[in-house]
């Protein structure tokens, strides 16, 4: 699955700088994660950094989008590509 930042968000601008994919920008409220660049963390770490830094854990798997780990490894590949 692709991850979500929900409203509890502080804009504390800690998980933007750690994301290897660029997912990760500032929105009009609170920041929020692209999901056609967010790959988990697959490929460049063992576990999200996003969530890994998040003071307030406010960074969830979307429901909306999931995805398995072959599905988040080739969309990495595809990123990377090149």
């Amino acid at each position: 699955m692709a991850l979500l930042i929900t409203n509890e968000c502080i804009n504390c601008d800690v998980c933007e700088p750690e994301c290897p994919n660029g997912a990760i920008s500032e929105g009009e409220l609170i920041y929020e994660i692209d999901p056609g660049f967010c790959t988990e963390c697959v490929g460049h770490y063992d576990k999200p950094q996003c969530i890994r830094v998040c003071p307030v854990e406010c960074i969830i798997h979307d429901p909306d989008r999931p995805e398995d780990l072959d599905a988040l490894y080739q969309k990495y590949q595809k990123l990377t590509a090149g």
